[in-house]
């Protein structure tokens, strides 16, 4: 049965079976390995879009940044060097290196002292605190890297590793520390660079030797373990810093949840509403400032006693509460009155709008139809010079009552006449044609 098993094993995770020739893997890494000439501009180039992206938090641009940089390149070469045994190899993935890292702190440095924009943003920030997250993604990157390339570059393996590793924007992040003075976020961000070359390097030499590429030059037993104890000391040298940085990380997230813990089931007092909780570490005290009924210090201290239950006991418990809850309360309430009065007043004015709006379409609307009307009415009363329609208000003095009517004011050619039939039919044509329910008309020699 434990042969069946290791045949399966063997079936489905033999990497062998896709590994293509090792001359061409290996020429391959080298040609990318060498920084000079398109390399080299390509690489100037997507420092510039890296840096753009970043100096205007755009997370998009950034993945496009990591794409097209050929970073990966001698990082990789370092890795395969050291596991066949190549010595110039190592020493030209070296060299490129270290002119490629120049050449992109240089170029994100000259960019964000040229940029007018040097806010801090959230893509910059993330680049300045790695963690053990960081080189996880890095080393299992970096594996998937060197299988990708062995296996003839299958699938979208290498664009992957690029965009998790992310190589690019540390570099940019550290250009922009020496543009602003600010040596944390170049420190901060040159680690997590130093981080991910490190473990996708040793990443690399791990799969050259688990795939048995062949040695380039044999090596005595005793340079072997002397490099295997360099490589771990490297190793763990890099580790360590982002170790203690992750466990500060995981202790403070820790704390945060136990803190949210106490508050949501210690702290629910009936009738009162947490505002506002701050924790001041030096003096080991959990402010809360509270609102709506006042909490007796009984309970304040049974809430207190209970701290030690979520890992705070040399925290002591203030409540902010009292006449200062009270008057915060009051302005809240002036607040929301002011806020309905503002509505109110708002929708009044809504309203006025609407009215005047209305008001003002109707005398739109008897302009546009008086010129409507004209050229009709002049073929049927020749006699008639001109015509205007307006929308007025009649006030009577033996009612109180107003009544909306439509005047039509015509003015007849000099010495013409129309008759009180003719302006009976003309006022009846009138009400028809502009649907007027009450309508007076008004001659006039002109």
């Amino acid at each position: 049965m434990i042969n069946s098993l290791r045949e399966i094993l063997h079936h489905y995770f033999n990497l062998r079976t896709d590994k293509t020739l090792e001359a061409e893997t290996i020429a391959r890494i080298k040609a990318d390995a060498s920084f000079r000439g398109a390399n080299l501009w390509v690489l100037i180039f997507a420092i510039f879009v890296a840096s753009l992206g970043l100096n205007v938090n755009s997370t998009a641009v950034i993945i496009g940044a990591m794409l097209i940089s050929p970073l990966m390149g001698p990082i990789v070469g370092m890795g395969l060097a050291v596991g066949i045994n190549d010595l110039e190899l190592l020493k030209s993935s070296i060299k490129n290196f270290a002119v490629a890292t120049l050449v992109s702190v240089l170029t994100a440095t000259v960019y964000f002292l040229l940029s007018p924009f040097k806010e801090l943003q959230s893509e910059l920030l993330a680049r300045t605190a790695p963690t053990l997250y960081d080189v996880m993604i890095a080393f299992f990157g970096g594996a998937a890297g060197i299988v990708g390339i062995a296996s003839g570059g299958k699938g979208n393996v290498i664009p992957g590793v690029a965009i998790a590793t992310a190589l690019m924007p540390p570099l940019c992040t550290a250009g922009y520390g020496i543009a602003t003075g600010q040596w944390m976020f170049f420190l901060g961000a040159f680690y997590l660079f130093f981080i991910n070359t490190v473990f996708i390097a040793t990443a690399t030499v791990l799969g050259v030797r688990f795939m048995r590429f062949s040695f380039y030059q044999e090596v005595s037993v005793e340079k072997t373990r002397k490099a295997r104890h360099v490589l771990l000391m490297v190793v763990v040298l890099t580790m360590v810093p982002a170790g203690i940085l992750t466990f500060d990380l995981v202790r403070k997230s820790l704390f945060n949840q136990s803190v949210a813990r106490f508050v949501e089931a210690e702290l629910a007092w009936s009738g009162t509403q947490i505002i506002s909780q701050q924790v001041d570490r030096d003096q080991k005290v959990l402010r809360v400032a509270v609102i709506g009924r006042e909490v007796e210090d009984a309970q304040i201290d049974a809430a207190e006693q209970r701290l030690q239950d979520y890992s705070l006991a040399d925290y002591h418990l203030s409540v902010i509460q009292g006449t200062q809850s009270d008057s915060l309360m009051e302005l809240v309430g002036q607040l929301e009155s002011s806020k309905t009065g503002y509505m109110e007043t708002a929708l009044q004015q809504s309203l006025q709008i609407r009215e005047l709006e209305t008001s003002l379409n109707g005398y739109e609307r008897y302009e546009q139809l008086s010129a409507a009307i004209r050229p009709e009415l002049l073929v049927l009363y020749p006699q008639i010079q001109s015509f205007s329609l307006a929308r007025t208000i009649e006030q009577r003095t033996d009612t109180v009552l107003s009544t909306p009517v439509t005047i039509a004011l015509v003015n007849l050619h000099h010495n013409h006449r129309i008759t009180p039939d003719e302006t009976l039919q003309l006022a009846a044509w009138l009400r028809a044609r502009t649907e007027a329910d009450s309508l007076r008309v008004v001659v006039a020699n002109h």
